[in-house]
């Protein structure tokens, strides 16, 4: 499974009941405290394993420091949240690269294992489905608020919580449930991430804007001016792609913002929708899958 079908990582199948899954991700601090950005950008990662169905078994820093001017204690907390968020999701840190960069930059490059017939993949969605989101939208709003100065302490801590909890227990419950339609939503936003399953699948996704749930007053902030360039870049490229005419305008905002470390999008099955939305605490049910129609998207 490679780039062909825009899942969120590469599948090599080893044997009948063995496959290696493998993705890469990192970028620049998105917080200012260093440990807590070695967390948030491990987690990020590994999430592209559990999208697939996988389990984490190794990975990799990739790093970016510039040398002189910040102190080499940074790197080392980072690398030690990398390595605490590895550590909590099964797997190992077994080396890695770093090079002097002018701009600081962590991430891994992440190794994981998963049985071939029991992958979760993009391209699975099936009319009636119920579409279901495991973590709140905003953290691109929360986080360009919080570089401003604009986000109260209380809301920092809950964009810290959610950019730096692993998707591996919302993972696990789709596979014992039978669930098979899953993608993660990262930088596309909620709407570029479903663009995938609804091209994949071959359906159209109809989604309650009023149901997205959010971080602390995400949509405020987004009504209080706070922009992001990334959803000016989602924007550009799904604006003719999704229905929005009966959408808020706050909503529209939510479903467009980059996500860093966001949760799981799936298509649950509706005999199993209530045992899912009780197995993951947080999770919402925000839609549903319908035949394919003129537009793959239908924000209302």
């Amino acid at each position: 499974m490679g780039r062909e079908t825009f899942d969120d990582a590469g599948v090599f199948v080893l044997r009948d009941d063995l496959a290696l899954v493998q993705t890469v991700d990192f970028f620049a601090p998105i917080v200012d405290d260093p440990y807590t950005f070695g967390q948030i950008a491990a987690a990020n990662a590994l999430s592209d394993v559990f999208a697939m169905g996988g389990e984490p078994l190794t990975a990799l820093a990739i790093v970016g420091f510039p040398a002189g001017k910040l102190p080499p204690s940074v790197l080392t907390e980072i690398l030690r949240g990398g390595q605490d968020k590895v550590r909590e999701a099964g797997a190992v840190l077994i080396g890695g690269h770093s090079i002097i960069d002018e701009e600081l930059k962590f991430g891994l490059s992440v190794t994981g294992q998963a049985h071939p017939a029991r992958l979760l993949t993009n391209a699975t969605a099936r009319a009636g489905d119920r579409l279901v989101l495991t973590k709140p939208l905003g953290t691109g709003l929360s986080a360009t608020a919080a570089k401003e100065g604009r986000l109260s302490g209380e809301a920092l801590d809950a964009l810290h919580t959610t950019m730096s909890a692993l998707n591996g227990p919302a993972s696990r419950a789709a596979l014992a449930l039978g669930v098979t339609c899953v993608t993660d939503v990262t930088g596309f936003g909620l709407l570029g991430h479903a663009l995938n399953i609804a091209r994949g699948s071959g359906v159209t996704l109809r989604i309650d804007g009023a149901k997205l749930p959010e971080l602390m007053g995400a949509r405020d902030l987004w009504r209080s001016g706070v922009r992001t360039g990334g959803a000016e870049r989602n924007v550009a490229y799904l604006a003719r792609l999704v229905d929005v005419s009966g959408a808020d305008a706050a909503d529209w905002a939510l479903a467009v913002d980059p996500q860093t470390s966001g949760g799981l999008l799936l298509a649950v099955p509706p005999g199993v929708l209530t045992n899912y939305l009780s197995a993951v605490p947080g999770a919402v049910d925000i839609g549903v899958v319908e035949d394919a129609g003129n537009q793959q998207i239908i924000l209302g």
